[in-house]
């Protein structure tokens, strides 16, 4: 068997990320990053004025709050937030996401901050 072709294991990749809030880089497609993530608390308000951002939960629970109201997304579900809408990721507990965006985009987007991840960082 050629050792070429080997599956991206979240779960291997995700007990390699150490420190929640920062989204490492499993795979590209094009311009998109596939990133994989751990998150737990509260985020900051942010948008992305040039692209939508994908969420897809692996595991856990997370709410996205918007300007004017939320949306949970649990494991095996995922969810789009369009281009310019400001929002703000929450998990009360733990929870494992994968991200789909282009390559370069900040995870807070032009807010900055504290929470600001170093970008294109792979696993």
């Amino acid at each position: 068997m050629d050792s070429t072709y080997q599956p991206i294991r979240f779960s291997e990749k995700l007990s390699g990320i150490k420190n929640l809030w920062q989204p490492r880089v499993v795979a590209e497609m094009n311009d998109y990053q596939f990133k994989l993530v751990r998150i737990e608390g509260d985020f900051i308000w942010h948008d992305h004025p040039e692209t939508d951002e994908t969420f897809i939960v692996l595991d856990g629970e997370l709410r996205i709050d918007f300007r004017d109201g939320a949306v949970t997304i649990r494991p095996g579900e995922m969810f789009v937030v369009p281009k310019g809408v400001e929002h703000k990721p929450f998990a009360q507990r733990e929870v494992h996401l994968l991200l789909i965006e282009p390559r370069g985009v900040l995870n807070t987007g032009q807010a900055g901050g504290e929470r600001t991840a170093e970008n294109d960082i792979w696993i």
